[in-house]
């Protein structure tokens, strides 16, 4: 589940989920990015075993690693939501820090999205 989480991060950029989820899968996708800033093919290896899907490491390696290749660390952010509706959990974003945040957090604890455009 975390590693389709972490898949699903590095294709889009952003996932929403709920935050033990993404506090989980953070750590995960800062592994893989560690991974992916090296580049050799035992690291490329060791991120298909652990993502299973070849096209994510390959969008991994060739394009969000690389952006990220300043960094020492804390590639990703969580930024909370509240809470759903449905079961009280609490939703949050786990996105990469190089993009700008989407959400915007209301006062009243409810979250607003920022206009596209």
């Amino acid at each position: 589940m975390l590693a389709n989480l972490v898949c699903s991060l590095i294709e889009r950029g952003r996932v929403k989920t709920t935050v033990q989820k993404a506090k989980a899968a953070r750590s995960i996708a800062d592994k893989m990015i560690t991974l992916g800033k090296s580049g050799t093919i035992h690291d490329r290896r060791l991120a298909v075993s652990r993502l299973h899907q070849p096209k994510v490491v390959r969008k991994l390696f060739a394009e969000v690693a690389p952006r990220s290749a300043q960094r020492n660390g804390g590639y990703t952010r969580i930024i909370r939501l509240g809470t759903r509706i449905g079961d009280a959990a609490d939703i949050a974003y786990l996105e990469f820090v190089d993009q700008a945040p989407v959400a915007e957090v209301a006062t009243d604890g409810k979250a607003k999205e920022k206009p596209k455009g």
